[in-house]
């Protein structure tokens, strides 16, 4: 297996979101910190397709995936019942942690329109000590 790839290593995955009530701000668009949330269903629905249970690794490993770096950019707003989806994408899989690129999209009148994009990177920790260690081979083998 090559890790430290710099390509996309996977077929974009894709989790629908609907946009609620509580995911607006006073201006009745989406706040811009819930993209966070979004993206962090998509990423754990992402692996979940993957057969990675992070309830289940830390049970079995002692270790969990922690976010160490986001990097978003915010090109047009999302409002209430707006139907999103959000994507992940492998693009880094190092020993001790993935970068992950995310995408935010609506479509509107039949044409995707890219709301929110970024790049968020996660490294394996133990989760008793938080101290970084290296991914689990099972783990490395089902992202790849």
């Amino acid at each position: 297996m090559t890790v430290n790839q710099r390509a996309p290593l996977s077929t974009e995955f894709v989790w629908p979101v609907r946009v609620y009530w509580e995911d607006t701000d006073a201006g009745g668009i989406v706040f811009y910190a819930n993209y966070l949330k979004f993206f962090e269903r998509a990423r754990t629905e992402w692996l979940r397709s993957r057969g990675i249970s992070q309830a289940q690794l830390r049970e079995t490993t002692g270790g969990i995936f922690v976010v160490s770096d986001t990097q978003l950019r915010y090109l047009n707003p999302a409002r209430l019942d707006d139907e999103l989806l959000v994507t992940a994408q492998a693009l880094e899989i190092g020993r001790a942690s993935l970068t992950i690129r995310q995408r935010a999209v609506r479509h509107t009148a039949g044409r995707p329109l890219l709301l929110c994009e970024g790049s968020i990177r996660i490294g394996w920790v133990d989760a008793a000590s938080h101290r970084p260690a290296r991914i689990p081979l099972t783990v490395l083998e089902a992202l790849t």
